[in-house]
């Protein structure tokens, strides 16, 4: 790779191996994070119990909720990514991409698109969710839901970059 094409890029050299499970609302990074943003190389350390984002990066609004099927007949719900990133001075932001639908399976109809990241993150992981036929059709909303709620799921994948586009199955 030519070295001028490597100027001002943005990537993580380690993973934090984010963790994202349980009856709670928090995360946990179990390794330190060494990243680069414009070029300038920076390092967060290992969180535990971090507070989740609550609004999303990109708008400032809270996040909106992922409509589950709430049991009913032939209802599947919907799902999306969240892009976890860090920003200078190390601190976490998530933004999240498109809602789209699930099949009754919890599969989604359309792949979801990955959120606008602005040039100012650096993404370290992104999350698939999935809100599918028996989670709430109200209450699984990004940041205040528990990650075990009835009927949601999310995958974790740990990036340096983000792929052309999620992984979700």
């Amino acid at each position: 790779m030519d070295q001028l094409t490597r100027r001002g890029m943005n990537y993580c050299t380690t993973s934090g191996l984010l963790t994202a499970t349980g009856g709670v609302t928090t995360y946990d990074t179990t390794v330190t994070i060494n990243y680069v943003i414009n070029g300038k190389i920076a390092t967060k350390t290992a969180i535990t119990t971090g507070t989740t984002p609550t609004t999303d990066y990109n708008t400032g609004a809270a996040f909106p909720a992922l409509v589950g099927g709430a049991s009913v007949a032939n209802t599947p719900g919907y799902g999306c990514v969240v892009v976890w990133g860090l920003i200078a001075g190390g601190t976490v932001k998530c933004m999240m991409g498109p809602h789209e639908r699930l099949d009754m399976q919890g599969n989604f109809v359309r792949v979801p698109d990955f959120p606008a990241v602005p040039k100012e993150v650096v993404p370290f992981a992104y999350q698939v969710l999935k809100a599918g036929a028996t989670a709430s059709a109200t209450a699984i909303i990004f940041g205040t839901a528990n990650w075990n709620a009835t009927g949601f799921t999310n995958t974790i994948v740990n990036v340096s970059v983000l792929p052309s586009r999620p992984q979700v199955s």
